[in-house]
């Protein structure tokens, strides 16, 4: 089970917390498009500053969006500029329904402690440097030093399709450590992010193991 569930999937309520927290069992569906359209617009918007993860929390009249950066400073900007730019931005970006109902935005921006323990972040890394054609090999052995230089228990790379604009697609895999998936109480931060070259299309997917938690 633990090769074909998502690890955080998994975890839920045990060792992650939902990223979406709210109820609504009237307009389920509208409420998680908005969520959905609230994340891919932020992860545009502040791509050069590193996004890593955004938590939405809802409650009557008000969403609280907790984003995640690795640059927060690119987001805040001098005096605070950043964020209301931001703000109008986000919404811009909610539907209009909501008309005069417009909900109250509560933005905090929190900075990323240590990015190589992050999976979505080590993984983004791993597929801009495809693009930019480094050698794979080479990207994979450099990200799992640095993953385990940052303390991790175990670190998984797995690149999958035309790798190196080989004509046929296939698997690479690096490993250090310990991984173990099916063990529920381990923290593993699973992360798969594409990375679309000139060749073809290539999966990056990265399982990083933070320990018991």
């Amino acid at each position: 089970m633990g090769q074909k569930v998502n690890p955080k999937l998994l975890r839920l309520g045990l060792v992650f917390n939902w990223s979406s927290r709210w109820f609504d069992d009237k307009k389920y569906k509208e409420t998680f498009l908005e969520d959905y359209k609230l994340r891919q617009s932020l992860m545009n918007k502040l791509e050069n500053a590193g996004v890593s993860n955004i938590d939405i929390e809802r409650s009557i009249n008000s969403i609280k969006l907790t984003v995640y950066v690795l640059r927060p400073g690119m987001v805040i900007g001098r005096a605070g500029t950043g964020m209301e730019e931001l703000r109008r931005y986000l919404i811009s970006v909610l539907p209009k329904t909501h008309g005069k109902n417009m909900p109250k935005l509560d933005i905090r921006i929190e900075p990323v402690k240590e990015p190589n323990l992050d999976a979505y972040l080590v993984a983004k890394n791993i597929s801009d440097q495809l693009l930019r054609r480094l050698p794979h090999k080479r990207v994979m052995v450099h990200a799992v030093s640095k993953v385990m230089g940052a303390g991790a228990k175990g670190v998984r790379i797995v690149l999958s399709g035309r790798i190196g604009g080989a004509e046929i697609g296939r698997t690479e895999k690096a490993q250090q450590g310990k991984v173990p998936l099916s063990t529920i109480r381990e923290n593993i931060n699973f992360a798969s992010v594409p990375a679309l070259t000139k060749k073809g299309y290539v999966g990056v997917k990265v399982w990083i193991n933070r320990g018991e938690k």
